[in-house]
């Protein structure tokens, strides 16, 4: 009788072999663990930050901006006053609401319909030309972000927007919108445009000196060199016009 050898190789139960990773798995490993991981925390610190200034300055006031950095830093000198929201003359307030959002005080941050005129406005014309962003998102741009135009830039405008709605009451967003604003070289918030234009505080302000200073947001730095301009003149008549039906928060 023969017996079986203890010694041959089974070949009903081969040993397993362990496949080697796909290199395309390490390349992606490397690229979480040395971009994809620190930009993430970066990202989340970014807002978090954004966050906390947020808190701050839900109760104190702003003296400073992105804007106001970028200008600084360039070597400019900046002039700016902070005044509370009862301090502003309720010209003023009426102004920046009608020209820049109309629907301020019911909206959550964005106009949708302001959106969808822009986009066929810049269509008809070729070229992006009115841009649809209410007070929340300018305010947004202007405390943290830069003027420069991307699909980024927009994309963090409208997550602070959100942020800011949830955080402020529009008030305190008006409030700080005319606080921050540009209106000229270095002249940043209503009061010290009243100062710089009209030697007088933006309490006292009159209906026609607030409709132009708002008049000139969109351009402030070319406008405070021609303040004759006709584009200029006839935006001021427009606001004034329009001031009465402005909702205030």
């Amino acid at each position: 009788m023969f017996k079986k050898s203890t010694n041959a190789p089974s070949c009903l139960h081969p040993t397993p072999k362990t496949s080697p990773k796909p290199k395309s798995y390490g390349l992606l490993l490397w690229l979480w663990r040395w971009m994809m991981a620190p930009l993430l925390v970066l990202v989340i610190s970014f807002h978090l930050l954004i966050v906390a200034m947020l808190g701050v300055w839900s109760v104190y006031p702003v003296g400073n901006s992105m804007f106001m950095v970028a200008h600084r830093l360039l070597g400019g000198e900046v002039t700016q006053v902070w005044v509370d929201y009862d301090d502003i003359a309720k010209t003023a307030k009426q102004a920046a609401v009608v020209s820049e959002d109309a629907k301020f005080t019911t909206h959550n941050g964005f106009d949708v319909d302001g959106i969808e005129r822009a986009i066929k406005v810049n269509e008809a014309s070729g070229r992006v030309g009115v841009g649809g962003s209410t007070i929340s998102q300018q305010l947004a741009k202007n405390l943290f972000l830069t003027s420069h135009r991307s699909y980024i830039r927009k994309g963090e405008e409208a997550i602070i927007t959100v942020m800011m709605e949830q955080m402020w009451d529009k008030q305190r967003i008006l409030e700080v919108y005319l606080n921050v604003a540009e209106f000229g070289e270095g002249i940043y918030g209503i009061e010290a445009a009243a100062q710089h234009y009209y030697g007088k505080s933006a309490k006292n302000l009159s209906r026609e000196q607030s409709a132009l200073l708002i008049s000139m947001l969109p351009n402030p730095k070319y406008y405070q060199k021609n303040l004759n301009n006709r584009r200029l003149q006839n935006k001021k008549r427009i606001i004034m016009k329009r001031m009465p039906s402005a909702v205030l928060p």
